[in-house]
């Protein structure tokens, strides 16, 4: 019997995968510079510092390091506070969970205040009991630190647990570590085949709520 959720947030909980898709190319734009076509898959590995690093060598950018952090920074924001929109069909989901009394946290990868203000906009806040990033947990979702971390909080054990992800590493990383694992699709993940494999329920969208059966209490 599930009695608590873990939610992933961008592409789970909102469809905001985006823009970290285009974040490097809208920057070098709004600085005059056109990005090479392959821009996306390069910076994708990298750390924010080693993102601004490559654009002010690349790009014979004439600004700091810490600068181009910054203006990258501001774009990410206006994004999250202005943009980014749940998924659809994902708040009647999360009524219906608080109704039957499973409690619900967050584990991200994305900064804290990020999530809060995209939250905040469509008071969305109230389903969650925590938020956990991984900034503030030291570890990446290629380690089950977050996952283990929020667990204990919901006080629930593996068994009584489910993750909502959309990425393959995250997904492998809960799965290993015995958790149950419910996989919704989202565009900007390529190994969806490999994504269905691992997943207890696999989702096309929120309408598919009926595959939530599989888990028995959801």
């Amino acid at each position: 019997m599930i009695k608590g959720i873990i939610f992933d947030f961008d592409g789970t909980l909102f469809d905001s995968m985006s823009i970290w898709d285009t974040v490097g190319d809208d920057y070098l734009r709004s600085m005059g510079r056109e990005p090479e076509e392959d821009l996306k898959e390069k910076l994708k590995p990298l750390s924010l510092l080693q993102v601004a690093e490559y654009l002010k060598g690349r790009y014979s950018i004439e600004l700091s390091v810490r600068e181009i952090m910054d203006g990258i920074d501001r774009m990410v924001e206006d994004f999250y506070f202005h943009v980014a929109a749940p998924r659809e069909g994902i708040i009647p989901l999360l009524e219906e969970l608080v109704r039957r009394n499973i409690r619900m946290c967050i584990a991200t990868a994305t900064d804290r205040y990020l999530v809060e203000g995209a939250l905040k906009r469509f008071g969305m806040e109230r389903f969650f009991s925590d938020i956990f990033t991984c900034t503030e947990v030291g570890k990446g979702k290629d380690s089950p630190e977050i996952f283990r971390i929020a667990m204990a909080r919901l006080e629930t054990d593996r068994e009584t647990t489910a993750v909502f992800e959309d990425a393959y590493h995250a997904v492998r990383t809960a799965r290993e570590d015995g958790f149950k694992v419910v996989v919704i699709r989202d565009a900007h993940e390529t190994r969806q085949e490999e994504l269905s494999r691992l997943a207890d329920v696999y989702l096309e969208d929120y309408s598919e709520l009926d595959r939530l059966k599989k888990l028995a209490s959801v």
